[in-house]
Parts: C-alpha cells; sequence; structure tokens
C-alpha cells in the first residue's frame, strides 16, 4: 500500500501560517520565502507563467508584485496525497495598490526531503472573470 502522512492537516497549516508571515511582511524579505522551494525541482504556475528551480521563483514573486500587495488566507482544503505529500488549497482577497479587491486561489504541493518539506508544485491564479 502506498504511504500517506497522517500529520498532513498540521502540516499544511504550519506552513501556510509560516509562508504568509514572509509574504505579508516587508517586501525586502520575500527573498526569505526561497527556504521552502527546491533548486530544481520546484515548480510555479503564476497566472499560466511555468517557472522552475527556487532561484526563478523568487525572482518572480519579487518582481511580478505591486507595492502595497496584502493576502487574507482562508485554507479551503488540506488533503494527504501518496508518497507522504500534502496539498493545500487556499482561497482568498487580494488587494493590490489601489485597485478593488480580487478573489485568488493559492495551491501549494508539499513534498517531504530530508525530514523536511518543500514546495514541489506551486500554483497561484486571480479569480477574475470576463464580463
Amino acid at each position: 500500500m502506498a504511504a500517506l502522512n497522517p500529520a498532513y492537516q498540521q502540516i499544511g497549516e504550519t506552513f501556510a501560517k509560516q509562508y504568509y508571515a514572509i509574504f505579508d511582511g516587508p517586501r525586502e524579505n520575500r527573498e526569505k520565502l526561497g527556504v521552502f522551494y527546491h533548486n530544481e525541482l520546484s515548480l510555479l504556475s503564476f497566472e499560466g507563467v511555468q517557472i522552475q528551480g527556487a532561484i526563478n521563483i523568487i525572482e518572480k514573486i519579487k518582481t511580478n508584485v505591486q507595492k502595497n500587495e496584502k493576502n487574507v488566507t482562508t485554507p479551503t482544503g488540506i488533503l494527504m496525497i501518496f508518497e507522504y505529500k500534502s496539498m493545500l488549497f487556499l482561497l482568498g482577497p487580494l488587494r493590490m495598490d489601489e485597485d478593488p479587491v480580487h478573489g485568488y486561489c493559492h495551491t501549494f504541493v508539499l513534498k517531504p526531503l530530508d525530514n523536511n518539506f518543500f514546495i514541489q508544485h506551486d500554483s497561484f491564479r486571480l479569480v477574475i472573470h470576463n464580463q
């Protein structure tokens, strides 16, 4: 039988708190998010753009954010998946500078490595409907 991690809920909640504490903190500290990503095995899909590796992902995060970006996350689901991985689905409102608030969806797949976890897949999309 495939291996499942019974602590998936705690892992997901702890990760989300740590990640967004850095992301929502001072903008110049966002480089610290690099500790969550693997140098080669992490993938980011940001509004349809595909990026691989911690250095490239952090560069995208640093250069593609607004001055006064603020997230309020609502974990809507933390799932255990095979190979001791955890999957997180987060929704929330996002305020960027003076723009109106937009909804967003952020999904992470966390994979274990050497008694720790890294973000194997990270997908971010704004929830904007064409009218």
